[in-house]
């Protein structure tokens, strides 16, 4: 007999003596019965009341405005959520999505050609409306940042791959609803000392943090109290260029230096110390925000660069007012802002070609031309200085109009040393002559002349003699290192061939000053804004 049989008649056996048992006992009976429908009861009262509750917390969640379960949402969590939700109304508001796909920057030119004027550029990531395509396809016309132009075809994402792309660059950002709206240190308006810069119309920042009325972006805060950002997420796009106004309008309260060389930027509003208290130097047509007036009226207050002190309010010598922006207009140049150590300038625009030298951070210069991903620049006077390129990938650069502004300097003090005090004086009787013309093959201080010509004509007021020659003088005299060079010294420079082809004098505090280029003339430059091929002492 099978297992489950065996189970069967287990269990007729145990239902006969279960009846017989309730015969014996017929209230028992009833009261198992009354139980049961007792406990039956109870479960439905206590489900009705349980129906009660959840409904009670369902009316409690749909009053706040959101499901329950959102409450233990981080705010990053939240966020993310609240991105996501945004990037198909991003994505939907471009009537055909473009995405530009670089590492750095994608230029927008004013024609459909690779030798049109370059009137703007789109970070890699930003977004731009295709309105429509060139005949070969090689172009797209473009709509982005509040004004049109044109863009390669090959640097940009379209259809489902922009949507993709959009997905992962929207971002919060803060949009820019005023012609000019300052970018201050710190979230206070308490003080003008604090104004770090500005920002223009439809110029768009990735939003770090926001509260009470500002909004941190990388270059620092502004203020969003009066409507003059708005806060929302976006794709990144174009910013202009071409607009020479662009630049005068970092200021506020503009003034503009008048003078042929350099403007004395002294640390407190008195000509009583001598030299004493120069702590730096406004060359010709530089720019400045006021930040205050003298009590007497003779000197302003001013910020220039990372310079902040006082310059004389002689009319004279400096320009306000509509003065002061007639002439910033004039002189607002288009510029390369190096924003690395050891940014590498090639003899072509090609990571492939040779590296001549390396860049400072901080250093401006002057833009000879602008390709896609390179831009040529204008460092001296040596045979490559037509051959000086810079990469504008990995936001290493920054190329935008800007005005000169003031630079760090402090003169050289008198020493006890009899030395020393030559060296200064040496140095001391250079820096007379800044901002005065470069000449090729010149050699007068004051009408103009080359680099080794300036360095020859001063030293040999000292009774120094030099030969004509960059070259020849970089073998005068004895080699020091960079830790032993003192004033006076020379710095030599070469081409990417090896072969030294510029010369300066080093001035103390990192500084040097020579006959650089046809533009710039006589001024003053950081010691090491190209690598070194030696340097010499040729006083002692």
């Amino acid at each position: 007999m099978s297992d489950t049989n065996h189970n069967n008649l287990d269990y007729r056996d145990a239902l006969k003596k279960a009846r017989k048992k309730r015969k014996q006992n017929p209230y028992q009976q009833y009261v198992m019965i009354g139980g049961g429908v007792l406990v039956i009861i109870l479960l439905i009262i206590a489900v009705v009341l349980a129906g009660r509750r959840s409904a009670a917390s369902g009316d409690a969640a749909g009053e706040s405005g959101a499901p329950a379960e959102e409450t233990t949402l981080s705010a990053e969590e939240q966020e993310e959520k609240e991105r996501l939700q945004a990037v198909d109304e991003v994505v939907s508001a471009y009537g055909n999505l473009g995405v530009v796909q670089v590492s750095g920057y994608l230029n927008v030119r004013e024609t459909p050609s690779s030798d049109g004027t370059i009137i703007g550029n789109i970070m890699g990531g930003g977004g731009c409306d295709i309105l429509d395509t060139s005949e070969d396809g090689g172009w797209y016309h473009i709509s982005s940042g509040g004004f049109e132009g044109y863009v390669s075809s090959q640097y940009v994402l379209t259809g489902e791959d922009a949507r993709a792309a959009a997905a992962d660059n929207i971002k919060k950002m803060a949009v820019i609803t005023t012609d000019s709206l300052r970018v201050r240190s710190e979230p206070v308006f308490e003080g003008s000392d604090n104004v770090v810069g500005a920002v223009a119309r439809d110029e768009r920042y990735e939003v770090l943090s926001e509260g009470d009325g500002w909004v941190q972006i990388e270059q620092g805060y502004i203020s969003t109290a009066d409507g003059n950002a708005e806060v929302r997420y976006c794709l990144n796009e174009a910013r202009k260029l071409d607009m020479r106004t662009m630049a005068v309008n970092q200021y506020s309260n503009l003034l503009v230096s008048k003078v042929n060389n350099y403007l004395n930027v002294r640390s407190s509003p008195t000509q009583s110390e001598g030299m004493g208290n120069v702590i730096g130097k406004l060359p010709s047509r530089a720019a400045a925000e006021i930040l205050e007036t003298s009590e007497d009226g003779q000197w302003y207050k001013i910020k220039s660069g990372a310079i902040t002190g006082y310059v004389s309010a002689d009319p004279q010598y400096i320009a306000t007012g509509q003065e002061a922006r007639d002439l910033a207009l004039q002189e607002a140049s288009l510029m390369a802002v190096v924003k690395v150590d050891g940014l590498r300038v090639r003899t072509e625009p090609s990571t492939d070609s040779k590296i001549w030298t390396q860049l400072t951070m901080e250093e401006k210069y002057p833009v000879l031309n602008q390709l896609d991903g390179w831009v040529q620049i204008e460092l001296d006077t040596g045979e490559d200085t037509d051959n000086a390129y810079i990469s504008t990938r990995d936001n290493n650069v920054e190329v935008r109009y800007a005005l000169p502004e003031a630079i760090k300097f402090s003169p050289l003090e008198e020493k006890a040393n009899a030395q020393m005090s030559r060296r200064s004086q040496i140095v001391n009787y250079a820096l007379q002559f800044v901002g005065n013309p470069y000449v090729w093959g010149g050699t007068s201080l004051t009408k103009g002349a080359d680099c080794s010509g300036f360095t020859m004509k001063v030293l040999e007021h000292f009774g120094i003699s030099l030969p004509h020659y960059s070259g020849s003088q970089a073998k005068m005299g004895r080699s020091v290192s960079s830790s032993e060079m003192r004033p006076g010294d020379l710095i030599f420079y070469a081409n990417s061939s090896g072969t030294v082809n510029h010369v300066a004098m080093y001035i103390g505090n990192g500084q040097i000053v020579h006959a650089a280029s046809r533009r710039s003339g006589i001024k003053i430059s950081t010691w090491n804004y190209r690598q070194p091929k030696t340097i010499r002492n040729v006083i002692d």
